[in-house]
């Protein structure tokens, strides 16, 4: 039996094509809804739609990267959504729209998203409030003050660079995509290549090892919200730019939508196992069938059925996967 210490040490999963393909198939069951769809509909390979696939997976992979390091903890967080409609209608609150107000805005926004992951966070660390319901009272305080300040009415000035964010391409591909790309690369490294990352698989996975080799985990458990926050408030952002109105109700279901894509791509909803391609596998795998939806002209609802499926059989494989390795 290892040690704590020896627990802590040990090299987090490191990803590959293989590895992908082994321990969920994601990768095969991708390609075979991309192979279907098309034959169900030819429209769905045209490049318009492929690149209108990549705008709106963005956004939402955004808020997936964060929500992995919430379920990493054995957390979850359903204020994401709200973090992104009140990062919105923060970018609607300066007089002046000139995309040099655009640093401000941003910085604005990732101090909005500090602070609601830090609440967050607290109360989940500190005071042991169950993160459904800590993160759902952050969701209503937020809506509360986003309809006071408002009154309820919606806002459209927005300085001309969002548009480019949201919509925009760089070398043909959409710039909300590349930012994607970047927050990837950046939170990969952090979690699968940082002593931070190893700390965040550890207190998720072994809560008693962890603190027995002195991690400490409440500011560990802090942290991931904060980054979950963050992340949401520049998804609400780039969002925005997509949508080019804000309304009280940016970002609605992305809370909903970030926790189905992410336990879709391996993260485990009891935390300590998974990684952030994997989940962003599951975003593609979400939009794709989303977008499978409107184009064979099924019903809208159809989306919410499938979600509920793939969260029984997500959550089914992970607690046999479990009991498994228990017994």
């Amino acid at each position: 039996m290892s040690s704590p210490a020896e627990e802590t040490e040990r090299p987090m999963p490191r990803m590959s094509v293989g590895n992908l393909l082994r321990d969920y198939g994601l990768l095969a069951f991708l390609l075979l809804n991309v192979i279907v769809i098309s034959i169900l509909s030819p429209a769905f390979l045209k490049p318009e739609n492929l690149l209108n696939i990549l705008t709106q997976a963005a956004p939402l992979g955004m808020v997936v990267l964060g929500q992995a390091f919430c379920l990493l903890v054995r957390g979850l967080d359903l204020s994401v959504a709200s973090v992104m409609a009140t990062s919105a209608v923060l970018a609607t609150s300066f007089a002046a729209t000139d995309n040099a107000m655009m640093p401000v805005i941003f910085a604005a926004a990732i101090a909005l998203g500090i602070a609601v992951g830090t609440v967050n966070g607290f109360l989940v660390a500190k005071r042991g409030v169950s993160p459904f319901l800590a993160t759902l009272a952050t969701t209503i305080v937020l809506q509360g003050i986003r309809f006071l300040y408002t009154e309820g009415s919606s806002g459209s000035t927005l300085p001309e660079g969002f548009a480019v964010i949201g919509q925009g391409r760089f070398l043909g591909l959409p710039v909300n995509l590349l930012i994607l790309v970047a927050l990837t690369l950046v939170l990969g490294y952090v979690l699968h290549f940082s002593r931070f990352g190893r700390q965040v698989y550890l207190v998720g996975g072994n809560p008693r090892g962890a603190m027995l080799v002195g991690i400490r985990s409440n500011a560990v458990i802090i942290s991931c919200y904060v980054i979950c926050a963050v992340v949401a408030a520049i998804a609400g952002l780039c969002l925005v730019g997509y949508v080019g109105q804000v309304d009280q109700w940016t970002g609605k279901g992305y809370e909903l939508d970030s926790i189905v894509a992410a336990v879709m791509g391996g993260i485990a909803i009891n935390g300590g196992r998974g990684n952030v391609f994997g989940a962003l596998l599951g975003v593609f795998i979400l939009v794709v069938m989303f977008n499978a939806v409107i184009l064979l002209g099924l019903p809208v609802q159809v989306q919410m059925i499938l979600k509920g499926i793939i969260v029984i059989a997500a959550s089914a494989l992970y607690i046999t996967d479990g009991n498994r390795r228990v017994a």
